[in-house]
């Protein structure tokens, strides 16, 4: 093959390549612009969730099943001929022979066709209170990957603004040891080498977490999570009485858990257990099958006129063993029932468990923020600044200096930590109190 021809056919596959990447780029930027703050990646992520969807075609069939169950069966219509003789299969030869219509109708026991309605129904309504425990769900996992990114982001760049200085005391040990000046050793040039890789290894780790967060974030996102810019969000408690440290009422966790969407869920299958209990106490009245026939017979061979007959009947299903089907089924029933109370009662203890968890958590966390910002921070610059005016005079340990430098530097990540878990907590506070009326997605 001629090597222009091939030269200028990867140009081209290049040129392609370079053409599509422009284009998922152009079409991720207009996405990434409107995604600005969290609400929006939240909005979006509820906007393209496929289960939603889903939980309403679910929702949508328990409601068709119930209008169907509440309906009589079909009646059922019977065509045939009686009696006829066999050795001419004559319809006129016997006064017997008739052609019969009937029509018979099914009527279950009891009210069973209204309480399998309204079984179903309530749990049609189960998948309206999960979408809401979804969308809870959803906007806590949004929220936490979007503080992820952001803590990694940021420690990223506080980082990269204290990685000047630990040149400028590489670079100032360097001159020191070359010149034999001052007290610089080659344990202190090897120490700031140490101490500047170990911030690239940092920088490394930092990287890697922030990119496994905008990729899960891709999940909700898609590809506008590679570039958005991920601020600290200012989330408050739906519950203003959960900050601070002042003991709540028993009744009042009660009442703000009561109306969690995943309480509301088992509420609405113990509703559709106990119309379960009350249909198998209905299987135990009888059921009818009403009929109708009507025979016809034609005039006799000698013409004379036979008259035509009409039949109505009745079917009766009478439970007279009831031992092995309908107290069993009854028995099912309660158990069912009494097993989903059990969970709803767990369900209450870890949702309590959570929140009083979460709530002691950010006690603890408004503490910590208000130590770090009114003392903590000053004193480790402080010292910091000691230490290194200290060594730049001589009369200090350059391990010492480094060493504060580097704590002053923790010091602020920490500071940045606390603040993001502070904004994590409330978000998983919120979650518990999701069915609180003033609990808005964050």
């Amino acid at each position: 093959m001629n090597k222009p021809f091939v030269a200028c056919g990867r140009l081209q596959r290049r040129a392609a390549k370079a053409v599509c990447a422009l284009l998922l780029l152009c079409a991720a930027a207009p996405l990434a612009a409107q995604l600005r703050s969290l609400e929006d990646a939240i909005a979006e992520a509820l906007a393209g969730d496929p289960w939603l969807a889903g939980s309403e075609w679910r929702q949508e069939s328990l409601r068709a099943r119930g209008r169907a169950a509440g309906a009589l069966p079909d009646p059922v219509l019977r065509l045939g001929a009686a009696n006829l003789p066999t050795d001419s299969f004559a319809f006129n030869q016997e006064a017997m022979t008739q052609f019969q219509v009937g029509l018979s109708q099914a009527i279950p026991r009891g009210a069973t066709r209204e309480l399998e309605r309204e079984r179903l129904e309530a749990l049609g309504a189960e998948q309206a209170e999960r979408r809401d425990e979804r969308r809870a769900q959803l906007a806590l996992s949004v929220t936490e990957l979007w503080l992820d990114s952001y803590l990694a982001s940021r420690s990223r760049a506080l980082i990269e603004g204290d990685r000047e200085l630990f040149l400028q005391l590489q670079e100032v040990v360097a001159a020191r040891y070359r010149s034999a000046l001052g007290a610089a050793r080659q344990q202190d040039l090897v120490r700031a080498e140490l101490e500047l890789t170990r911030l690239e290894d940092r920088l490394a780790r930092l990287g890697e977490q922030e990119e496994v967060a905008r990729s899960r974030l891709g999940e909700w996102l898609g590809a506008a999570a590679q570039h958005l810019e991920t601020a600290l969000p200012e989330l408050a408690p739906a519950e203003p009485a959960l900050v601070g440290e002042a003991s709540l009422p028993a009744g009042r966790i009660a009442a703000l858990l009561g109306s969690h969407p995943s309480v509301r869920s088992l509420d609405r299958r113990i509703d559709a257990g106990n119309t379960g209990v009350a249909l198998a106490e209905e299987r135990y009245k009888p059921g009818f099958t009403v009929n109708a026939g009507y025979g016809y017979r034609e005039d006799a061979m000698d013409g004379s006129a036979r008259p035509d007959f009409f039949s109505l009947g009745v079917a009766v299903e009478l439970p007279l063993f009831p031992g092995e089907r309908q107290d069993q089924r009854l028995r099912a029933a309660h158990a069912d029932t009494e097993a989903l109370r059990t969970e709803r009662a767990l369900l209450l203890r870890d949702l309590r468990a959570g929140l009083l968890s979460a709530r002691a958590r950010l006690a603890r966390l408004d503490q910590r923020r208000d130590l770090y910002r009114s003392r903590l921070l000053k004193e480790m610059a402080q010292q910091a600044a000691a230490a290194q005016a200290a060594y730049s005079a001589d009369d200090g340990d350059f391990a010492e200096a480094i060493r504060a430098r580097i704590d002053e530097l923790d010091a602020r990540i920490e500071a940045l930590v606390i603040d993001v878990e502070r904004q994590r907590t409330i978000a998983r506070l919120n979650y518990f109190l999701a069915g609180h009326p003033e609990a808005a997605q964050p």
